[in-house]
């Protein structure tokens, strides 16, 4: 109860001031964060965190910085070279770092480790795939988690607002109480007001990310078709050259 008690005691209605403008002033952003107390302001931080998020995903979910072209296509080109290794080390440089070379160094260095009677170079590359997939939806999830946590807070403002409501109603007689009554009303619809405000863009933003992501999916999943295909030629070749090599060694070793 204390802690209701101190958050009661930091709104705006608690110590007299007016939650929004008076009169016929226009009310200003800044008013409306104010008459939400303390969680107006936590609410207003979700925002700019959100719009972060946003950002950073905007900039990160595009076809050219997952699956560059050239990236693409000295990949495919080193691979149908048969140089496995050379594949390998340039997916790990860092100048070549994306999602398309984390896919492929962890399907290369898993085919490598298989053994060839088991190894389905297709299956190995979608499951390495569906992998980095879900941690582009992992970079997406934190605009979902403000998108749900936003309504709450807001609730949770609105409670607040109704018990100051409650209490001014019992502690309080004549006009005194009727503008007590009013503040904390103002204080529970601005802090639901606010919570929507942050929660409905995101769901939206959230929403619309997750199918930006299907949709980067299908377009890498079908430049990775073409270089699984070439990793698995090269795998094959580099099988036959060893095959080759093993009766040499053999008539090398029965000569000596």
């Amino acid at each position: 109860m204390s802690t209701f008690a101190t958050i009661l005691a930091a709104t705006p209605a608690a110590n007299g001031a007016l939650p929004i403008g008076s009169g016929n002033q226009p009310f200003s952003l800044l008013e409306y964060v104010r008459a939400g107390g303390p969680l107006g302001y936590v609410l207003l931080s979700l925002s700019v965190i959100a719009l972060g998020l946003v950002l950073r995903n905007l900039y990160l979910f595009r076809i050219a910085k997952l699956a560059p072209t050239a990236v693409s296509m000295q990949l495919s080109r080193l691979l149908r070279d048969g140089n496995i290794e050379g594949a390998r080390r340039y997916c790990q440089d860092p100048q070549a770092r994306s999602f398309l070379t984390g896919m492929f160094r962890a399907a290369i260095d898993r085919c490598l480790r298989t053994a060839p009677s088991e190894r389905n170079v297709r299956a190995i590359v979608e499951e390495s795939g569906a992998n980095a997939i879900g941690r582009l939806h992992r970079l997406n999830n934190p605009i979902g988690i403000i998108a749900a946590v936003g309504p709450m807070l807001g609730l949770l403002g609105t409670v607040i607002g109704m018990i100051g409501a409650f209490h001014s109603i019992g502690a309080l007689e004549g006009a005194a109480r009727s503008t007590q009554l009013a503040r904390f009303m103002s204080l529970a619809l601005v802090n639901t007001a606010e919570g929507l405000i942050v929660a409905i863009p995101c769901t939206v933003i959230f929403s619309m990310f997750r199918q930006r992501i299907d949709r980067l999916a299908g377009e890498i999943g079908e430049i990775a078709d073409s270089i699984a295909a070439d990793l698995s030629v090269a795998l094959d070749a580099d099988l036959d050259q060893a095959d080759e090599r093993a009766p040499q060694k053999q008539l090398g070793a029965t000569v000596s």
